[in-house]
């Protein structure tokens, strides 16, 4: 029955699209159960299963079909991780120490000066990624232009650089 509906899903038929999900759905949950919070798994099933739809023409009929789904799972688990941004650091330490009318008060610019000295101890690559971000106003994949690096890549450094941070800066984490 499982090679049926292997060979069904890999010639496109909807019903067999129904059928993996009836079948497969609870152990897709529960695998991303293990690395996404609660109120993101049913979102991201769907998206798994978009997928498994979208590149059914690169299944093989004879591999394992659940096999495939977990793959499919994880990377998208990932990517979902990597998508939260760290919710560590207010956007507003990085800005401009002076206000929009050009002041700043003594809490201010001391705050400001913690958050530029704690970049500083980043490493390059993290520090170079955050500031992009922040204070160019880029997104990751103009950053990852702009550095001539992979987009997963600009992902994982300003994730870094953000937790990094968070350690470096605890009156700011809370």
């Amino acid at each position: 029955m499982e090679d049926n509906l292997n060979t069904r899903l890999a010639e496109g038929d909807e019903a067999a699209l129904a059928e993996c999900f009836r079948a497969h759905g609870p152990l897709v949950r529960s695998y991303l159960r293990r690395f996404v919070p609660a109120q993101d798994i049913e979102d991201l099933q769907q998206v798994v299963f978009s997928e498994v739809w979208r590149s059914r023409h690169r299944f093989d009929p004879a591999r394992s079909l659940p096999a495939w789904l977990l793959g499919i799972a994880h990377k998208r688990a990932v990517d979902h991780l990597r998508a939260r941004v760290p919710n560590t650091v207010p956007l507003d330490a990085l800005a401009d120490p002076a206000g929009a009318d050009g002041r700043a008060d003594g809490d201010d610019l001391a705050e400001r000066d913690q958050v530029r000295r704690a970049l500083a101890e980043l490493p390059e690559p993290q520090r170079q990624a955050i500031e992009l971000a922040y204070y160019g106003e880029l997104t990751q994949r103009e950053i990852a232009e702009r550095l001539s690096v992979p987009l997963g890549t600009v992902k994982a450094r300003t994730a870094r650089g953000l937790r990094r941070l968070s350690l470096l800066l605890p009156r700011f984490a809370a």
